[in-house]
């Protein structure tokens, strides 16, 4: 916990989603959001692990009905701070492991577009996968982002020049190149397999698995120095791609759209 509150303190969290490579993040994961919304007449929403509000504060203020839980204290402090009072939002600090002071089947969209990438252990994402399904309803969507390994090889290992580094770590590295993280590493990241390792004997059944934001960081000085045309056309671009399966380990981040089973009663 004081580890995230130094690591979110310390950062721009807001600036980085507001530069126009972090748009395409951001613009790709508010597109799906809608599509699953669009199933829905008057949908409840839970964002778990809402950071400083962007998703959440920007539907809140479309009129949708959100519920934002934040653990880490600063980033709900600033979530808080772009509310005027008139939109429908619940603003609450609380832990992705544990989401008991929400009923079961209570909503219609899940995201978990943060606790993903600071859980370092199997049982623990499966737990917040877990209290995820509990609380959506049948039929209800769950959304859950990750941070995906090879980006992090390509451009922390090689491209920043920490291979020397990483090399004399051995607690860092797996002899196939998979990251080891701690919680002092800040970021948890996977592979692919991981996340359909993850997905399994759950009750719901994944409609889209995508990548966030492709190409984006690799480019980042490029992406933010497009005039607003090139840009518009790199997001076509990206959208017309960002579903392709075999570019989704090489997005620095993926979102995983899964859609909760109808139960069946007899």
């Amino acid at each position: 916990m004081n580890l995230l509150e130094e690591y979110y303190k310390s950062r721009d969290e807001e600036q980085r989603l507001l530069s126009q490579h972090g748009q395409v993040e951001y613009l790709t994961t508010m597109k799906y959001i809608r599509e699953c919304l669009s199933c829905f007449s008057d949908p409840e929403i839970l964002e778990v692990g809402a950071g400083t509000g962007r998703y959440s504060v920007a539907l809140a203020k479309e009129g949708y009905s959100v519920t934002a839980v934040e653990l880490v204290a600063h980033n709900l402090d600033v979530l808080r701070s772009k509310l005027d009072g008139t939109e429908p939002i619940t603003a609450v600090q609380g832990n992705a492991l544990d989401m008991s002071a929400f009923r079961d089947r209570s909503f219609d969209l899940t995201m978990l577009l943060g606790p993903m990438y600071h859980l370092y252990t199997f049982e623990d994402k499966k737990q917040a996968l877990a209290e995820a399904v509990r609380v959506t309803k049948p039929g209800g969507y769950i959304l859950v982002a990750y941070c995906m390994n090879e980006p992090t090889v390509i451009q922390y290992v090689f491209l920043s020049g920490h291979l020397s580094d990483v090399l004399k770590a051995d607690a860092l590295l797996t002899d196939d190149w998979h990251c080891k993280s701690e919680p002092k590493e800040i970021f948890e990241l996977v592979r692919t397999e991981d996340i359909a390792r993850l997905n399994a004997g759950f009750s719901f059944d994944r409609v889209k698995l995508v990548a966030s934001d492709g190409a984006a960081h690799y480019m980042s000085d490029f992406i933010d120095n497009m005039d607003r045309e090139t840009f518009a056309k790199w997001m076509e671009y990206h959208f017309a791609v960002c579903e392709r399966q075999d570019l989704i380990g090489a997005s620095n981040h993926t979102l995983d759209i899964l859609k909760v089973r109808i139960r069946e009663t007899f």
